[in-house]
């Protein structure tokens, strides 16, 4: 019965779904956020003002997504997860784990990425993952312990994650940094105003802090 009234929800004009949703899945849609027609059904749903979700994206078996004021999310992505509290013997040894998607103000996902958010994934304010085909996976099996084991993702404020990237659970990119396009991200960097690359990511160079994408006060690049 749940599922067909997300079939039907879907095809509603927004105006209307938008109630449905906020109604019937006890989502918190602002009046000037949108969803166009994509398949976004995690336990919990906010979204900020000006907030949007474009087409063709599917995001299922989360906790809970949250965007901030002008958050968005482009065409044509794959958001999954695990959800807590579902009874399985996978990562019942992380009683803590929270499968969510967190994208800050201004921040942006572009279009045909993957983020498994198995774990928590954060997306600082005015960052981007940027151009096609990222990668972010918080899951993996633990080979010594023999189970799968899960790690959360940070991408910082202000950060740029170049396209075909892979990021994998425990990776940090702080703010104000740069990760160049196909490298692999598997640690925990600490220092700003950098940029990383390479398969692993390594440091490469700094950058000069007035570099104006890491100042802009609208979350799109013209």
């Amino acid at each position: 019965m749940k599922t067909l009234l997300k079939i039907v929800t879907l095809l509603m004009p927004w105006f209307i779904r938008r109630r449905m949703l906020n109604k019937f899945f006890g989502f918190e849609i602002h009046a000037t956020a949108h969803i166009s027609f994509s398949w976004i059904y995690p336990k919990k749903l906010k979204m900020g003002p000006g907030s949007k979700i474009d087409l063709f994206n599917v995001a299922i078996h989360l906790d809970h997504i949250e965007m901030e004021d002008g958050a968005f999310i482009g065409r044509n992505n794959w958001i999954t997860g695990f959800e807590s509290g579902s009874g399985s013997r996978h990562f019942n040894h992380q009683p803590n784990r929270v499968s969510r998607l967190f994208m800050g103000q201004q921040s942006s996902v572009t279009k045909h990425h993957h983020i498994d958010c198995t774990n928590s994934i954060e997306i600082g304010k005015f960052a981007t993952v940027a151009g096609y085909g990222t990668q972010l996976l918080t899951h993996s099996i633990d080979v010594y312990e023999n189970r799968q084991d899960s790690k959360p993702i940070i991408i910082g404020n202000y950060a740029f994650i170049g396209t075909s990237s892979v990021i994998l659970g425990g990776a940090v990119i702080p703010d104000f940094c740069l990760l160049s396009a196909k490298s692999l991200l598997n640690k925990a960097f600490t220092e700003r105003w950098k940029i990383y690359g390479g398969v692993p990511a390594k440091l490469l160079c700094e950058i000069p802090k007035d570099a104006g994408y890491f100042s802009r006060e609208s979350g799109f690049v013209y």
